[in-house]
């Protein structure tokens, strides 16, 4: 009998059936990838195993006692923990007040700060970071220290049961690498770790078994190694993805934004590049070398301190307004908090920067209906409030506005950060449809492979410069990591 058993689990939330008779085991000393497409029901599961919601059906085993998790403090104290995308930390307080929080340590009624540093020093040590001062905010450390503490105060408390969902989306690669490392040292400790993950390449590092889910049910499994990302892939979304990355012809023609000694306030420090109209260019570079901050400051988010911005006909800087009217649309690498306005419905964000004064209900879904049935947005209709969608819908829900305003220039920051690869692959031919239709889309990202995948020509940004851009065909995964450290 494995560690921990979830057996015939179901869940709904209201009509929709969220997980139907899903089973998932678990070994102590184990890393188990959880795989699937966004909405295909991983977080659902894990979120019924850690006490956030209750199921409906089925039941849970933890070494071989029946688990009923009342809530993620009594999931915890049971033994298992989960480690969310966003940390459940407070900022404010000391690294040992986050350590202990909720399980602190008293004496005769006061608060044993001595044995609470014992135990947070133990925890931290256990993950090879003892350096980490106890008594500094945790606020003032970067995400990467962050995520440690909040994993130390897993093991504070004892849990055998570590969940970690989609962990590195955050991370630098230095910074993933040391996670790897750390969720290495759980297994050999003999934790049971569960790991959820879009990429498969940290799938294949961390885990020796994985399971997918497909609409709520079971798809298939096994051990890792046994399996080609192929296969993986034909379970996840039920069919053979022939070509993951579509390479259409494309026939750039006049500059359609085109930039001159561009620099930020901060960054970039120094940027020069034309974008043609049909063809994708890339930005490659490490996270904090000033991609991010050149789509800002093009689209009029952050001040341009110095430099020439040209946007089809129009020459200088501008507002983020002014720049939808000029015919740019920018996909923000924070969707949740600038991409989009969650409490508004699918429609109303679809629509957002094309709607007239006044419309219709009936006219306003219909017009969004075209769009979610051409980005196959998975919802229940026009009218549902976007913070209900998964990661991946929501991320289509973006793009779809920028469709909807018919923009010529597309700045698209980590487009498919966080989703799934069905939904990738439908991002992809999305990028090279407009490209096709004439359209220049500048893309960031940090996945190298989609870089090379996608575009026509890649630019690298390195501590805020930009280099010459080259055709594809010139680049490999390994000169591009050159290009991107080769002046750090």
């Amino acid at each position: 009998m494995a560690f921990l058993e979830l057996r015939g689990i179901g869940k709904r939330f209201g009509a929709t059936v969220a997980l139907e008779g899903v089973d998932l085991s678990v070994e102590t000393g184990e890393v188990h990838a959880l795989v699937g497409e966004n909405g295909s029901g991983k977080s659902t599961l894990m979120r019924v195993l850690a006490g956030v919601v209750s199921r409906d059906a089925g039941s849970i085993l933890l070494d071989g006692r029946s688990f009923e998790p009342r809530d993620p403090g009594h999931a915890r104290l049971s033994g298992v923990a989960m480690i969310h995308q966003e940390l459940s930390l407070c900022d404010h307080l000391s690294v040992v007040d986050n350590v202990l929080l909720g399980m602190e340590r008293t004496r005769l009624g006061l608060l044993d700060s001595s044995e609470q540093e014992r135990i947070a020093r133990s925890a931290l040590d256990r993950l090879g970071h003892g350096d980490i001062d106890l008594s500094v905010p945790v606020g003032r450390y970067p995400i990467s220290v962050r995520q440690t503490i909040e994993i130390a105060r897993a093991l504070a408390v004892g849990c055998r049961v570590i969940v970690f969902d989609e962990p590195t989306s955050s991370l630098t690669l230095s910074d993933a690498q040391r996670l790897f490392s750390i969720i290495d040292s759980l297994r050999a400790d003999g934790h049971a770790v569960v790991y959820i993950s879009h990429f498969f390449d940290e799938v294949r590092r961390v885990s020796d078994r994985f399971t997918v889910l497909r609409d709520g049910r079971n798809a298939g499994g096994g051990v890792t190694k046994e399996f080609t990302d192929e296969q993986i892939i034909s379970m996840m979304v039920g069919r053979e993805i022939a070509d993951l990355y579509p390479r259409s012809a494309h026939n750039p023609g006049e500059v359609a934004l085109s930039l001159h000694g561009l620099s930020g306030m901060t960054k970039p420090a120094d940027a020069t590049i034309e974008v043609r109209a049909g063809e994708v260019l890339g930005i490659s570079g490490l996270a904090g070398a000033g991609r991010t901050e050149l789509l800002r400051a093009v689209f009029g988010l952050d001040p341009v301190k110095r430099g020439r911005v040209k946007l089809l006909a129009h020459v200088g800087p501008a507002s983020p307004a002014q720049r939808w009217a000029q015919g740019a649309g920018m996909l923000s690498e924070d969707r949740k908090n600038e991409g989009l306005a969650l409490g508004m419905t699918v429609a109303e964000n679809t629509l957002l920067t094309t709607l007239p004064p006044w419309v219709s209900p009936g006219w306003e879904a219909r017009a969004a209906q075209s769009s979610i049935e051409q980005l196959g947005i998975k919802t229940q209709g026009p009218h549902q409030p976007v913070h209900a969608l998964s990661g991946g819908n929501q991320q289509k829900v973006a793009l779809a506005r920028l469709l909807a305003h018919d923009a010529d220039v597309y700045l698209l920051d980590e487009p498919t950060r966080g989703i799934d690869v069905a939904s990738k692959e439908q991002i992809y031919q999305l990028i090279d449809a407009v490209a096709q239709r004439g359209k220049a889309v500048l893309v960031v990202s940090s996945y190298l492979p989609e870089l090379l995948g996608v575009c026509d020509r890649i630019a690298v940004m390195s501590r805020g410069h930009l280099s010459p851009a080259l055709p594809v065909a010139q680049w490999s995964q390994e000169s591009l990591m050159h290009e991107a450290v080769g002046s750090a």
